[in-house]
Formats: C-alpha cells, sequence, structure tokens
C-alpha cells in the first residue's frame, strides 16, 4: 500500500467473543446532532417563537397551523394572504404593517400600544394619538408637544409591571429613545425599513430572507394540452378494448377453434396487462428544485451549517468481476461530492473479504487527498477522474483560473499514476498464495476464507491527520466486510446493505443515506443538495422514505438495440407514480430516510377539528353518528411489534435522548426505561420494554440507541474504542437472528429483486417517495451492452418478480389495510406478475407461423362493423403512444426499441424466469444458466457483438426461423392456389411480419459483425422448428379425417 491507514483495520467475531487491531489504532470522529425540542414553523422549519406577553405565536385563530411570524406577514403582504391549511383570510396581529382588506377588519387596538403593552382605557382621547398607520403599512409618529409631557396621568402596567407612584409622565427624550428601541427592533424583523437612502446592504438582507422562506421544491404539473387528450384516449382505448373483446368472443372461428380459443385467451390476458401498465401513468408530474434556497436557509453566514448529514453505501461483492478502478472512482466521486465534508461519511462493504478491495482503498484514500481539492478548486463535472479525463468535451470552457490547465495536466499525470498502482494489485490478487495473503505488517489477511472469517472495519478518512493537500477535512471512510461462518443464511446484497445500515448507525448515525452500486458514480456533484430540497422540507420531508433518482448510462451504443437505458421506464412510468405515492425503489441512486427504513410509521397529518354544535345536548350525538368525547390515542407499541405506527412515542423517546447525556461507552437499556420518568403512567406504559426492543432491533444498546435519535448523531460521551468494538457486534453473523431485520426493518429478504420488496413495504406503511430528475444526471453507471449479459440481466429481475408472486408479500393480496393506494397497488402488482405474460406472449408469437402452414387463421371473414373496431384498436393503440411521447419527451426511436425488447424478453428471459421460479418456490430446486464467451474485438462498443452461448437464445431463434419458414410456405401456397388466396394471405403476414420486426434486433445480435452465429444455436433452432413443422403436417387437427378410399383424377381422359 502507498499510504498507512489512518486509523487500523479491527476484525473481530461477537461470537467467539475476539477484536484484533491490525495495525494503528486512532479513533474515528463522530458529529453530534443536536436535537431541537422547540415547535417549528411548517412553512420554513424555523422556531415560531413567541410573543411579548410570553404566549406562542399563533398565526391562525381558527386552526392554529404552525406558522412563524416572518412566514405569516410574507404570506399578508406577498401571498394569498390565507392559511395554509384550512384557507381562513389571515387577521392582522398589533405590530404587523396593514395590507389591503384589513380596513374591512375591526380594528380596536393600536400598534403602539401592542409595543410597549400600556394599558389605555378605550375611552380615552389618547389613545388615538400615538401612531397612525398609513396606507402602506408604515407607522407615522405623531409630532409630540415639545412644552409639555406627552402623556400624563397615566395609570396602568408596562411589560405587565406596574408604573411606580412617582413616574407619571414621560418627558421628550424619554419618549425620543423608547420610539427608537421601537424602530431597531421592526427593522430588525423586517417590517419596517430606513429612510435613508443607504440601505441596500439591508434590502438585499431582507430579499435573501424572503427568499430563504420560499419552498425548496415545486410540483409542475403537465399541461392541460398534453395530458387531457392522452386521458380522453386512454378511456376511449378502453371502452374501444371491451367492444374488440366482445366481437372476438361472440365471433369464433369454427375451422380453427383451437387456435381461435388460443388467441382469446392471449388477447385477453394482454389487456389485462396494458390496464395494470397504463392508469398508473394516469397523472404525471414534474418536480423543480431551488438549490440556492437550500444554501440560504440551511447554511446562513456565521451560523454553524445546518444541513443534514449523510451516509453514503457502496456495496461489492467481487472485485475481480467488478473492476476495482471502477469502485476507487466510485469512492472518489463520493468524497468530492458538493457538501460539507463533516456531514459525509463513505461506507464501502466488501462482501467478498478481498484483500484487493482492501489495498485499492487505501490508494484511493491517498489520492483524494489531491484529487478533492481539485475538483472543489475548479468545480468540474463529474467528479470521478476516469470519466473527466475521457470526456470528448472542451474542458477549457468557463474556465478563467490560468493555472487551472497546469493543475490538469499535474492530476491526470498523478491519475494515470494511480491507475497503473492499482493494475498492479489486480495483477497481484490474480494468483493467490498457498499460505493465503498477508498485510504488509506481516499479520495474515483475515478473510482468506472468504466463507468463514471475522467482520473487519477499516476507518481510512475522516480522523485526525487525514486532510488532504490543502490542510482541509476530508469526508469519512469506512471499509467494512461482515462476519461469514457456515451454517448461517447471509442474504447475499439485502444481508450486506442492512449489515452496512446498523454501522452506520452506530459510528456515524447520518438521518439520511445514499446507496450506490460499485458501478455507479456521483455524476453530478450537487446530487445529494438535490434530494435534501425534498428530505429537509418541513411539510414533506418527515412523510418521505426515500428520494429515488432515474438511472442514466455510460458505454452504450447510439442506437441502443437491447434498450439497455430502459428510458420508456424511467422517463414514463416512474413519473407517473410519482404522481401517486412514488415511484419504486429501483435499487441504486436512492437517498433513504433511516427512520422509513427501522419499520416506523410515517407521521400522521394534523387534521383540521370538525365542527361541532354545542346547540345540541350530549346524548343527541349518539342518534347523530357522532362522538363528542376526544378518540383516545392508543397507537402503543402497534408499529414496532407488526404494522401499525409508534411514530409519536417515538419521537418522544428521542428527545429524553437529547436531553439525557449518556456519559460512558456502554449503554443500558434500564437507562432507557429509568429517564421516561417526565412522562405520565399512560404514556409510560405504551413505550416498548427492553425484551421488545431486542426483539425487533437485536442486543446492541448502541444501536437502539442510535434508532431513537430521530436527527441522528452519536450520543454524548461515547468514545472510539467502544463504537468500534459495538460495529463489529452488529456486524457479527449471528446478530440478525430472532430479530425483524429482513422481515420488517431494513432491506427485505426473500427476493432477489430485494430492492422492489423494500420500497413495497414503505409504501404500504403510508411512507411517500419522490422521484427527483435534475438537468444533469445525478448519477451515471455502466449496463451490460451484450445481448446474453442483458438477457441474464433481465432473468434475474423477472426472477425476483417471480418469487415475490409466490411470496407472503404478494401485492394481490398483501396489506389490504394497510395505507397502500389503489393505483399505486396496481403498478407494484405490474411489477411482479410481467413475467407471466411470456406464456402467452410465446404461444401469439407462433400463431402466425401456425396460421400460414395451416392455410387457417384466428379471425373469421370481417364485416363492415368488426373493420371498424380492428382499425378503432390500432388507431388507439398508436394515438396513445404518441400522446405519451409527447408529454414525456422520449424520442420515438428509445420507445420502439422498448417495445422490441418487450418481446425478445418476453420469449427467452422472462419465460425462463417463471419455470425458473416456480422450480425454486414450489420443489426447492434451484438452477443456473451460465454463461460462456468468446473473444471480443478491442474496438469500442466492442462487447456489443461479443456472443456467450446461453440456453435463453434458443426460444427467440425459433420464433424467427418458424415465422419465415412460415411466410415462404404462405406465399408459395397463394401463387399456387391464384389470386383468390391473396387476400386471406395478408392478415397472416401481417402477423407473421410484426413478430420478425420485433426480433429483429435479436436477429442482428445472434449474427453479429462479421454475420456469422454459432453452429450449435443454428441447429438447435432449425431442429425445433423442422419438428413442429412436420408434426404438425403429420397430424393436421383441422382437416377432417377420411374413412373411405380416396379417390383422385388419374389425369387421363377415359
Amino acid at each position: 500500500m502507498a499510504s498507512n491507514p489512518m486509523a487500523g483495520l479491527v476484525a473481530g467475531s461477537h461470537g467467539h467473543n475476539e477484536l484484533h487491531v491490525m495495525h494503528g489504532a486512532d479513533e474515528p470522529r463522530s458529529p453530534t446532532i443536536r436535537q431541537s425540542v422547540t415547535k417549528i414553523c411548517r412553512v420554513c422549519g424555523d422556531e415560531i417563537g413567541f410573543k411579548e406577553n410570553g404566549e406562542l405565536f399563533a398565526a391562525c385563530h381558527e386552526c392554529g397551523f404552525p406558522v412563524c411570524r416572518p412566514c405569516y406577514e410574507y404570506e399578508r403582504s406577498e401571498g394569498n394572504q390565507c392559511c395554509p391549511q384550512c384557507n381562513t383570510r389571515y387577521k392582522r396581529h398589533k405590530g404587523c404593517p396593514r395590507v389591503a382588506g384589513d380596513d374591512e377588519e375591526n380594528f380596536d387596538a393600536d400598534d403602539f400600544d401592542d409595543e410597549f403593552q400600556i394599558k389605555i382605557p378605550h375611552d380615552s382621547p389618547d389613545r388615538h394619538r400615538v401612531a397612525n398607520p398609513s396606507d402602506n403599512g408604515d407607522y407615522n409618529l405623531q409630532k409630540w408637544n415639545n412644552n409639555g409631557p406627552a402623556f400624563s396621568s397615566i395609570a396602568g402596567s408596562v411589560v405587565g409591571k406596574d408604573f411606580e407612584g412617582e413616574k407619571e409622565t414621560y418627558t421628550n427624550a424619554e419618549w425620543k429613545e423608547r420610539v427608537e428601541k421601537w424602530k431597531t427592533r421592526q427593522e430588525k424583523r423586517g417590517l419596517v425599513t430606513k429612510d435613508d437612502g443607504g440601505n441596500d446592504e439591508g434590502e438585499d438582507d431582507d430579499y435573501l430572507l424572503a427568499e430563504a422562506r420560499q419552498p425548496l421544491w415545486r410540483k409542475v404539473p403537465l399541461p392541460s394540452s398534453l395530458i387531457s387528450p392522452y386521458r380522453i384516449v386512454i378511456i376511449l382505448r378502453l371502452i374501444i378494448l371491451a367492444f374488440f373483446f366482445r366481437f372476438r368472443i361472440l365471433t369464433p372461428a369454427n375451422d380453427a377453434y383451437p387456435l381461435w380459443l388460443i388467441s382469446v385467451i392471449c388477447e385477453i390476458w394482454f389487456g389485462f396487462s396494458w390496464i395494470l401498465d397504463q392508469f398508473p401513468k394516469w397523472n404525471p408530474i414534474r418536480r423543480e428544485t431551488y438549490l440556492d434556497r437550500l444554501s440560504i436557509r440551511f447554511e446562513r453566514e456565521g451560523e454553524p451549517n445546518r444541513l443534514a448529514p449523510v451516509d453514503v453505501f457502496v456495496s461489492t461483492v467481487d472485485p475481480l468481476k467488478e473492476p476495482p478502478i471502477i469502485t476507487a472512482n466510485t469512492v472518489l466521486s463520493i468524497l468530492a461530492v458538493d457538501y460539507p465534508v463533516e456531514k459525509v461519511s463513505c461506507y464501502v462493504s466488501d462482501d467478498g473479504a478481498s484483500m484487493l478491495l482492501f489495498d485499492t482503498l487505501a490508494e484511493t484514500s491517498e489520492f483524494a487527498r489531491r484529487w478533492v481539492p481539485f475538483c472543489k478548486k475548479y468545480s468540474i463535472e463529474p467528479r470521478t477522474p476516469e470519466f473527466y479525463f475521457s470526456e470528448k468535451i472542451d474542458y477549457l470552457k468557463d474556465k478563467v483560473q490560468p493555472t487551472f490547465v497546469k493543475d490538469r495536466r499535474a492530476m491526470k499525470r498523478e491519475y494515470e499514476e494511480f491507475k497503473v498502482r492499482i493494475n498492479a494489485l489486480v495483477a497481484k490478487a490474480q494468483k493467490k498464495p498457498e499460505e493465503g495473503w498477508v498485510m504488509q505488517d506481516g499479520t495474515p489477511w483475515p478473510g482468506n476464507n472468504t466463507r468463514d472469517h471475522p467482520g473487519m472495519i477499516q476507518v481510512y478518512l475522516g480522523s485526525e491527520g487525514a486532510l488532504d493537500v490543502e490542510g482541509k477535512e476530508l469526508p469519512k471512510l469506512v471499509y467494512v466486510s461482515r462476519e461469514k461462518r457456515p451454517g448461517y443464511q447471509h442474504h447475499k446484497k439485502a444481508g450486506a446493505m442492512n449489515a452496512m445500515v446498523r454501522v452506520s448507525a452506530v459510528l456515524t448515525n447520518a438521518p439520511f443515506m445514499l446507496n450506490l452500486d460499485c458501478d455507479h458514480y456521483i455524476n453530478n456533484s450537487k446530487a445529494v443538495r438535490e434530494a435534501m430540497c425534498f428530505l429537509m422540507d418541513p411539510q414533506l420531508g418527515k412523510k418521505l422514505c426515500y428520494v429515488q433518482f432515474p438511472q442514466r448510462f455510460d458505454g452504450i451504443d447510439r442506437h441502443d438495440r437491447y434498450a439497455n437505458r430502459n428510458i420508456v421506464f424511467f422517463d414514463i412510468n416512474m413519473k407517473g407514480l410519482d404522481g401517486i405515492q412514488g415511484p419504486v425503489y429501483v435499487g441504486t441512486g436512492c437517498v433513504f430516510n433511516r427512520q422509513a427504513l427501522y419499520g416506523y410509521d410515517p407521521p400522521v397529518s394534523e387534521k383540521r377539528p370538525k365542527m361541532t354544535c354545542d346547540c345540541w345536548p350530549s346524548w343527541c350525538c349518539c342518534c347523530c353518528g357522532g362522538s363528542r368525547k376526544p378518540k383516545s390515542k392508543k397507537k402503543g407499541l402497534k408499529a414496532l411489534l407488526g404494522l401499525g405506527g409508534m411514530y409519536k412515542k417515538k419521537k418522544m423517546m428521542g428527545k429524553n435522548y437529547s436531553r439525557k447525556s449518556l456519559s460512558g461507552p456502554a449503554f443500558d437499556l434500564e437507562e432507557i426505561e429509568e429517564g421516561l420518568e417526565g412522562f405520565d403512567e399512560l404514556e409510560k406504559s405504551s413505550l416498548m420494554s427492553q425484551k421488545n426492543f431486542e426483539k425487533r432491533f437485536g442486543q446492541s444498546p448502541v444501536f437502539i440507541t442510535s434508532t431513537l435519535m430521530e436527527e441522528g448523531g452519536i450520543p454524548e460521551g461515547t468514545n472510539s474504542t467502544s463504537l468500534i468494538k459495538e460495529a463489529i457486534h452488529v456486524i457479527s453473523c449471528g446478530y440478525e437472528e430472532k430479530t425483524e431485520w429482513g422481515k420488517e426493518i431494513g432491506w427485505i429478504y426473500g427476493s432477489v429483486t430485494e430492492d422492489i420488496l423494500t420500497g413495497f413495504k414503505m409504501h404500504c406503511r403510508g411512507w411517500k417517495s419522490v422521484y427527483c430528475m435534475p438537468k444533469r444526471p445525478a448519477f451515471k453507471g455502466s449496463a451490460p451492452i451484450n445481448l446474453s449479459d442483458r438477457l441474464h440481466q433481465v432473468l434475474r429481475w423477472a426472477l425476483g418478480s417471480v418469487e415475490i408472486f409466490l411470496s407472503r408479500h404478494c401485492p394481490l393480496w398483501y396489506a389490504y389495510g394497510g395505507k397502500l393506494k389503489w393505483l399505486e397497488r396496481l403498478a407494484y402488482i405490474n411489477t411482479i406478475v410481467y413475467p407471466f405474460t411470456s406464456i402467452p406472449l410465446l404461444a401469439y408469437c407462433t400463431i402466425p407461423a401456425v396460421c400460414l402452414l395451416t392455410g387457417k387463421f384466428i379471425i373469421p371473414t370481417l364485416n363492415n362493423l368488426a373493420s371498424i373496431w380492428f382499425m378503432a384498436l390500432f388507431l388507439s393503440i398508436i394515438v396513445t403512444g404518441v400522446l405519451e411521447l409527447r408529454w414525456s419527451g422520449v424520442s420515438i426511436q428509445d420507445w420502439w426499441r422498448n417495445e422490441q425488447f418487450w418481446v425478445i424478453g418476453g420469449v427467452s428471459a422472462h419465460l425462463f424466469a417463471v419455470f425458473q421460479g416456480l422450480l425454486k418456490v414450489l420443489m426447492g430446486v434451484d438452477t443456473n444458466f451460465t454463461v460462456t464467451s468468446k473473444a471480443a474485438d478491442d474496438a469500442e462498443f466492442g462487447e456489443l457483438y461479443l456472443f456467450k452461448w446461453t440456453t435463453l437464445l434458443i426460444p427467440p431463434t425459433t420464433l424467427i426461423i418458424l415465422n419465415m419458414v412460415g411466410v415462404v410456405a404462405g406465399v408459395s401456397d397463394a401463387i399456387n392456389n391464384g389470386y383468390g388466396s391473396w387476400g386471406p394471405l395478408f392478415g397472416k403476414l401481417f402477423f407473421a411480419f410484426w413478430v420478425i420486426v420485433h426480433l429483429y434486433p435479436f436477429l442482428k445480435g445472434l449474427m453479429g459483425r462479421q454475420n456469422r452465429t454459432p453452429t450449435i444455436v443454428v441447429l438447435w433452432s432449425i431442429l425445433l422448428a423442422s419438428i413442429f413443422s412436420l408434426v404438425w403436417v403429420r397430424i393436421d387437427p383441422f382437416l377432417p379425417k377420411q374413412t373411405g378410399p380416396r379417390l383422385k383424377q388419374c389425369g387421363v381422359e377415359c
């Protein structure tokens, strides 16, 4: 390794009661977040404050919606002057400027009286001599009598204190002094401006203050000219579909009844799938963020930075399959993100316990000391060196610093040297020594046995001394490898993610977590700020479980032959879900709310109290169906023990921890209960006992304490040694036993697509999610552009959907008593039933070839009305697609590639996923499809033409050959039988060409650049197609069987 890590590698096993520090012992530092216990404004998030009499300021007297005084005054002067909750017009409070409409209200008090709290009788003539408000809301002070006292014989109190008997008058100087103090206070509040001309700076401050109180984001609804025709066509298409099915069912093809029956069943399933896919896109929306307002509100000059901390998770399994240089670039982009360094921590999970990745991170941490200041000094994008230096753009654009070119050349040279060092590590790791790997200090590598090793934690950056070349602090970088022992179920990626959740909770405990794959780097350095515009919003943020970003990819050919970009899903489907309850979680590029992952329910919105009438006797309420008695709040332990919510109780416990100083590294759960002395008996009885805490979260008092700290942070009085020891404990292989990890907490187990399950459980609890699409893509990654790799990727996704379909979490029947919206449920149902579409799709793609070979057809002779329904259906399909492209901005090429790959994947990967899932879930047989590769070209996109044999290629190839043979046979038959046969042939040819056109990219991928296909594919496909054709001709089910002798013309005139 080129550099010594900042803190020693700590390895240990909780089950074996051992802990070893390999080298170094510097302790990690963790910021402590102070929790707020005051009531905050629901508009800007600031404290509401109190009035002069000590009472809490209440902007609206109707519903009591919590709004601070500056937001109240801004709403009156610049907004619609109404309460955001009940829409009641704000009444003017004393001491506030007048606005239009205030003259209509009763004004029976004076601002000056309120300011000085002088109690004057209503009938006193001096009441109206203090100040008169002008039309613009300012106050014109009356001229005082210079020869006499301003007031005389005043009986009352000032700010609750009685005047002394001898103090009955004020001199002119005293009153002027009091007026000046009043003016100063009003100017600080932004209510009165100075009269002199030198107030430019004050106006700028007022503007920034007003700008900071504006919303951090806004919802941008689609124009009605785009969305209204789209919805109308959807309804029309639904009606046309109903009439089309009526015609198809009532008019069977008697001469080809089996084919007709199969086709009708397939078409009904396609219609059902279309409904599941279409209606969740009923209300698509867009969102815009305001990063400048976020900075003004939470990063005020002269005040501590109030942006929330973020823990970033990067997961890896095998560095030989996932190149270390790619992982290093992802880590570098995280360390250089545009966010306060003390609020960013990067955790890298090594599920393969590889010393190669360990050494790679050591090299990366050393290179980051020069790379991070270079990125922030010149504001470069993207902040991953591999892609920054390879971009074919004018890198001098908008750069004005004279030293930029020199520094860039030096940095590029250092990055090339860094790559060479990483390549040397990879070359060294190709051959493992017989005695196993040994670290630089001579210590054997604890992870030599990847299936039996202790947990390992190494802190590279973030501790004292880990500064960049400019002497500034760097974000914390932590290497994590969870313990693995034989006989334990480790749950693959989901288990690794849950281990990182617990480690980060013990070491840093940021309230938000960003999840990235090792090949997905941060392409937009402000991506975290984009997410904070939603998560730190005072109204929406507490109800959000995550902010999902779209996936964008590098290295895909311009034509995107196999729809690797998934543009239709990310730019159409996800926008539609954002208008319901939020997008689904797609596995990467997602910022989580930690409290949502812990299985808590979202906070319940404050609803307006119902208007009741007091004129009726109490017994009458029983007859009217209402009740005057307030409902008792009995949520108790429902959320933590099942599906209910205990957010309020959890919040109370969190406040208790913010007040209580926890001294010492060790924690006892009995202290939690001892600290609840301030609550009454009813509230105490609803809090969780020690046993319930451990049953839910595991036996770690430190971790349980962190779950109660809603704003994050490490408890006071902790030290690094105890935290590292506890972190080793929470990643032990037996920690999750008899807990709710993977069932109700964290990433959910039970499917290879754990992302769908995890997001689904959160939405069922009532959480919302948000789809954020900044102009510059937030994250970019790599995708398989090769046909076989792409099919195997789709196979894995489809297999996960089948597993969910066959589990207790199936959206068809799970959590109907929850808070999942119906359209959101339709979307989740679509995500788990789409693989089953492969069966009717395969049958429907086979029918055209069968019709051409037999001369039969699935549709009888059409009359005029039936022709209208067919034409209307095809037109509605086309118009729906065109209107979708209009409001989404997706190109027609991307839409067409998506349609083509829907057929390709449906008749190959999805089909195999259905049978593999059924075998795995029902019979316990786990089948794998191996991939073997041939050499590829070194040219750009050379991998696109790389061929890898896989069983998934057989069904589509067979379909292509079968339909081509059918086209040849149909045309030959029409030529032989004359003009009368061409009419019925056109319908059959149309369906056959529909199949061939959709499978064309697959055919092109088979041929490759040299138009050569492996012999095994051709042989299997031709064999299956020939057998199918010969068997069909031999047993033709549509021709009547002759029992007597066959009479034929001999051709000779007898």
